[in-house]
C-alpha cells in the first residue's frame, strides 16, 4: 500500500504573554519585547498537523480528514481555544508560551491518539509569518 502524509490545518484563539518570571522585567523585556506586556496579547493561531502511514486497502485512506479533526478538537482546540495559555492551559505551566513551546505541547498530547500513524509534524502560526514547526524530540526526521 502506498504511504501517504495527510495535513489538516485548523486554528484556534488563544492569549499569551511572553513572560520568564525567573528573569527580572529588564530582562523580559530585552527578550521579547512588547510580547511581554503585562497584560498578554491575542492571537488567533494556525495550526497544522501532518500524519502519515499506508493506505488502507479497504477504504483508500490513511484516515478520515474527520477524524483527524475530532482527535485535534478533543486534545488541543477543547484545551486551548479562548484560553489564556499562561494561566488556564495546564500542559503549559511552567512554560513560556512561545510558538515554539506550543507546538511541541501540542504534539506530547497528539502523538499517542494518532497511532498507529506517524505523527510527522506539528506546525504552529502566531501570525503569517512567525511559524514554529516540531517534529519530535530525539527522532531523525526528514
Amino acid at each position: 500500500m502506498p504511504v501517504v502524509r495527510l495535513t489538516k490545518r485548523l486554528r484556534f484563539n488563544a492569549t499569551h504573554r511572553l513572560y520568564n518570571p525567573e528573569l527580572d522585567e529588564q530582562e523580559n523585556r530585552r527578550l521579547y519585547g512588547k510580547c511581554s506586556d503585562p497584560g498578554g496579547h491575542p492571537h488567533t493561531y494556525r495550526l497544522e498537523v501532518t500524519v502519515e502511514g499506508p493506505t488502507d486497502p479497504r477504504t483508500g485512506m490513511l484516515m478520515n480528514f474527520a477524524e483527524i479533526e475530532a482527535i485535534v478538537r478533543t486534545e488541543v482546540l477543547d484545551r486551548f481555544d479562548g484560553k489564556d495559555l499562561n494561566t488556564e492551559v495546564e500542559a503549559m505551566r511552567g512554560r513560556v508560551p512561545t510558538a515554539e513551546h506550543i507546538a511541541a505541547v501540542i504534539w506530547d498530547r497528539l502523538e499517542p491518539k494518532l497511532a498507529p500513524r506517524r505523527l510527522v509534524e506539528v506546525t504552529v502560526g502566531e501570525t503569517e509569518s512567525n511559524i514554529a514547526v516540531y517534529r519530535g524530540q530525539g527522532a531523525e526526521r526528514d
